[in-house]
């Protein structure tokens, strides 16, 4: 092989290792935009006297329809939970999926998979200003928030060995306190669903993490408090 022809093959091989990794990441969709797009279209704007309500979260928020269904059944609630998200992803994907579709209420459920590392290591301040980015967006559209604790967990079966019980607590108390100062409900779950060693009630879940019927059972009952309490004062 002449040198000509070597030193084209070595940009060659140098342009492809170049493009590669990009062409990989453009192709991803972190935020998991397309997720919900169609369903978003087909949804449209709701009705003038529809009381729309956008939950948004992680698994713990999209396993709500399917594990009880009941829930959502004969309302304008529509779930827009992805499984295993983190804050961040969820704060990229607010627009679309929330703010675009013109809610009344929004409900987050957020922070669990943070403290988990699902995306890289988090912080309590950035875990609470990404839940609270999030709650802004929504005030300034029009949107009345719930902000809803963490549940409670004392261990991750896919991250072991994490401690989450400060950090769940942390963050708990700053989003806790911005809810109060800024005229926002917040929805304690944590408080009903934990046994005395900062775990989740073992009846409440199967895992340690995901609530099973009976904790959504119990989440239903304080969501549409929350829910019903904003509406009348929307009256």
């Amino acid at each position: 092989m002449n040198s000509f022809l070597r030193k084209s093959y070595l940009q060659l091989f140098i342009i492809i290792n170049l493009i590669a990794p990009l062409s990989f990441i453009f192709a991803q969709d972190w935020p998991e935009l397309s997720r919900y797009s169609k369903s978003n279209k087909q949804l449209g704007l709701p009705s003038p006297t529809e009381n729309r309500v956008i939950f948004i979260g992680n698994s713990i928020t999209e396993g709500w329809s399917t594990i009880f269904p009941e829930f959502f059944e004969g309302k304008s609630y529509i779930n827009r939970g992805i499984s295993g998200q983190t804050t961040p992803q969820m704060l990229i994907r607010f627009r679309p999926d929330v703010i675009d579709l013109k809610p009344k209420i929004v409900l987050i459920l957020a922070g669990i998979n943070d403290i988990a590392g699902n995306t890289g290591p988090s912080t309590v301040k950035m875990i609470s200003d990404n839940i609270i980015s999030m709650a802004e967006l929504a005030k300034s559209n029009g949107i009345s928030v719930v902000i809803s604790s963490i549940l409670p967990a004392k261990d991750f079966p896919w991250s072991t060995n994490m401690n989450p019980p400060p950090k769940i607590l942390a963050v708990n108390k700053i989003i806790e306190k911005y809810a109060k100062d800024n005229e926002m409900i917040y929805l304690d779950y944590y408080s009903s669903m934990v046994d005395n060693n900062f775990a989740l009630i073992e009846t409440y879940g199967s895992d340690g993490v995901h609530p099973n019927k009976e904790g959504y059972k119990v989440m239903s009952f304080l969501a549409n408090r929350a829910i019903n309490k904003i509406l009348e004062q929307r009256k």
